[in-house]
């Protein structure tokens, strides 16, 4: 055992043991001669891994216990001891300067920290550890530092470097000339760059990052996981545009309070915009954004938004505000400025395992406000709540709702505000028959400022057996019994007249009873498999009492391939389809590698002539209905289709066709809509009139990370399709065109888009805007 060079430095409770591999006879003869050699210097050297243990605040001290030539075995360390792991190539000891030096892809750890080098030199006698050549210094965050020299203190932190790169965990890397480690972990950075993007490509060569941030000093804390920047400048492409004072960033991903990249676009209705932001950040789980608008064609505007998590949920608050005049919808300018604003706040908790409470409040000052300002194209502002219960076996919601109209000629005082609107049902095992029975409760108050105002109270149930065949054949047999009350007044302000129902209390009973039956066959086709599955349904209901009913949830009627095999066509608990009648249809479906089709094709013919209350145009008028169908296509995932169509029964005109269609890839792609509805319902009875409309959108990519994309949205209804429209066949409704750039850490662009329709003061024209975000600096 070799002693320690002078009397101060010794102490035993600092060992290295090494591991020599089989076979290393020169190592073994050069330790063996270490161990009897005299207390003067010598130089030795041998391959293997060790185990350095140091006691807490001691000076380090060496004893080496010669190992046998394939193990070693480390006496147990003592509790209070720190434990340095390392592994190297070659040690080599040099005990006039109390040194030893591990080199050869050399990696030392201590607890979640490691480093790896060339070589290592520690220093007995104060405890330093430096590291030189390709150094990996990984912390206990797991944040990686590469530099070409680090020292480390005894308590194995990292002290000066030069030359570094500081890759954080959360993404983001920061290089520098030189910097230095405190006790702490505070890491401080002269003459530093930090960039949000890979620093090499996918083939691993070098690459220039897109952006970074140039600063003359920067500050990473560990305590906060904080980078704080001072006399920063973004870069962008290697040009400095923009400083930011104050910025700092957090490296764990999360939110850091600061100032949000500025927003800039020009409009028709506002001129010349400059927005900006500031984020706030409270706590863990909640924030504050304040925003400041400025125009050059309109009075400044300022909005807020508020987000807290609480222990049982979340809701939001966001305000919009500004004083000005306006253009109301007749076109007539205000006299003088006035507030003018728009608040949304949202949220949810859950209570318990089955409670829940959803809400939602949207108001604005008035029409034209969110058109004006581009926050919102929406027609109808809706609020609500709704308290939900729901379990294994039941359901209970009890909400409300009021909706405010934006419409150019819509009424709001024929616009319903409902409270309370209860909604229960519950789930139960058939003793006798089998299959399961489901209780449920409906009622729904509705209130007009001018109109009509309806109150319903339903109770019923429903039963359903499902039962497979031994031939294969799925049979549902469902009863349904239902009784309900209605009181409704005021039944004359409510224009269209089979919509208003008798004044005062009406009741009905509601019963039918179906059998639905579909048999799946099942065989091999163009190498792929198909199912096609003939259905048929019978369902047997005497007349219903329905014109004597208000109707204010069943109107826009339409057979569709969706309720193609509904009891009730209707939507909604106003209106019940009554008369017995069979439906039949085919389901095909098609499963080859990369490929599946599903398609499905139907009628409805009712078993007798007496007249239905369904109005012409709907498709189910008549004894026989229309041909509905439905058609998916899919082709992994660079084509989606799906076509929708009615077809009359007597001339096989087409009465609805849409088209959805998106091919391509996630870079470059097209999708494509199409809308047209023939169906010929008088004005005075449907409120979903005769339609046709264009809509598309595409992007195609080039050079890498740049592409151009555009969309549009055109009206292609005529006045023979609507008499009320001036629309020459081909009226654009709304247009956008841009170019964008998109990396691993920046993306940026220019659009134009065009609106062709006035509003008030929400002006047809064009707005251009530019954008820009970066990724790890909380801009997105």
């Amino acid at each position: 055992m070799l002693p320690a060079s002078t009397g101060s430095q010794q102490a035993s409770s600092r060992r290295l043991s090494l591991r020599m591999r089989p076979g290393v006879a020169s190592a073994l003869m050069l330790c063996t001669a270490l161990a009897a050699a005299p207390v003067a210097a010598q130089d030795g050297a041998a391959q293997g891994m060790g185990t350095i243990e140091q006691p807490q605040g001691e000076p380090p001290a060496l004893s080496t216990p010669v190992p046998p030539i394939d193990s070693a075995t480390l006496p147990p360390a003592p509790t209070n001891e720190r434990q340095i792991n390392f592994e190297a190539n070659s040690v080599a000891y040099d005990n006039n300067a109390n040194t030893v030096t591990a080199s050869g892809d050399v990696v030392l750890r201590s607890a979640d920290k490691s480093v790896r080098a060339d070589a290592v030199t520690w220093n007995r006698v104060t405890g330093e550890i430096v590291g030189t050549g390709n150094v990996r210094f990984v912390d206990q965050d797991g944040n990686q530092l590469y530099t070409s020299r680090i020292e480390l203190t005894d308590e194995f932190e990292a002290g000066a470097m030069e030359d570094l790169l500081l890759a954080l965990r959360e993404g983001g890397r920061l290089a520098a000339a030189e910097g230095s480690r405190q006790a702490d972990g505070t890491i401080e950075l002269n003459r530093a760059a930090y960039t949000g993007c890979e620093v090499v490509s996918s083939t691993g060569c070098p690459r220039e990052p897109s952006w970074r941030i140039t600063a003359d000093r920067v500050v990473y804390s560990p305590t906060d996981n904080r980078v704080r920047f001072n006399n920063a400048y973004l870069e962008l492409f290697g040009a400095r545009l923009i400083p930011l004072p104050g910025l700092s960033i957090r490296t764990d991903g999360g939110p850091a309070s600061g100032f949000l990249v500025p927003e800039l676009q020009f409009s028709r209705n506002n001129g010349f915009e400059l927005s900006g932001s500031y984020y706030l950040n409270l706590a863990a789980n909640k924030d504050l954004t304040l925003s400041a608008y400025a125009f050059t064609d309109a009075p400044p505007m300022v909005s807020g938004q508020w987000r807290h998590l609480t222990d049982i949920g979340a809701y939001q608050v966001t305000g919009y505000g500004t004083v000005s005049r306006r253009l109301d919808l007749a076109g007539l300018r205000t006299p003088e400025s006035e507030f003018r604003g728009y608040l949304f706040t949202n949220g949810r908790f859950q209570f318990d395992p089955n409670w829940s409470l959803n809400f939602s409040l949207r108001r604005t000052t008035d029409r034209t406000f969110l058109r004006r300002y581009d926050i919102s194209r929406d027609d109808r502002l809706r609020s609500m709540f709704e308290i939900e219960r729901i379990d294994a076996d039941s359901y209970l919601a009890i909400s409300g709702y009021a909706t405010q109209t934006l419409r150019v000629n819509g009424d709001q005082g024929q616009t319903p505000i409902a409270l309370p609107l209860i909604d229960y049902r519950r789930r139960i095992d058939d003793p006798l028959l089998g299959g399961k029975v489901e209780l449920m409760a409906n009622t729904l108050s509705l209130y007009r400022p001018d109109g009509q105002d309806t109150q319903r109270a339903i109770a019923g149930a429903r039963w359903d057996l499902r039962r497979i065949t031994g031939w294969g054949q799925v049979v549902t047999m469902t009863a349904l019994l239902r009784g309900d009350v209605y009181h409704s007044d005021e039944n004359g302000l409510t224009a269209t007249a089979v919509y208003r129902g008798n004044p005062g209390w009406e009741a009905r009973a509601v019963g039918l009873v179906a059998a639905d039956i579909e048999w799946p066959l099942v065989g091999p086709l163009f190498g792929g498999t198909q199912v096609l599955t003939p259905r048929v349904q019978v369902v047997l209901s005497p007349s219903i009492k329905n014109l004597a009913i208000p109707n204010e949830d069943s109107r826009a009627i339409d057979l569709e391939d969706s309720n193609l095999f509904a009891l009730n066509r209707f939507p909604g608990y106003d209106r019940v389809e009554d008369r017995p009648r069979v439906t039949y249809g085919i389901d095909w479906q098609l499963t080859r590698p990369n490929w599946r089709i599903d398609s499905t094709i139907g009628q409805s013919f009712r078993l007798n002539n007496r007249a239905t209350l369904l109005p012409n145009g709907t498709g189910l008028s008549e004894r026989v209905s229309d041909f509905v169908g439905r058609t998916d296509v899919r082709y992994r995932d660079f084509v989606k289709l799906t076509h929708r169509f009615r077809l009359d029964k007597d001339s096989l005109a087409v009465r609805r066709n849409e088209i959805d269609a998106t091919i391509g890839s996630s870079r470059t792609y097209a999708e494509v809509g199409y809308l047209r509805l023939d169906r010929d319902i008088a004005p005075t009875i449907e409120d979903l009139r005769d339609r046709e409309e264009l809509r598309f959108a595409g992007r195609v990519a080039f050079a890498q990370y740049w592409s151009v994309f555009g969309a549009g949205v055109f009206n292609l209804t005529d006045r023979e399709e609507d008499p009320t429209f001036t629309s020459d066949g081909f009226d654009p409704i709304r247009t956008r065109l841009g170019v964008a750039y998109q990396d691993d850490c920046l993306e940026f662009g220019v659009t134009w888009r065009r609106d062709y329709l006035d509003q008030g003061d929400a002006r047809k024209g064009n707005t251009f805007q530019l954008y820009f975000a970066l990724r790890n600096l909380g801009f997105r």
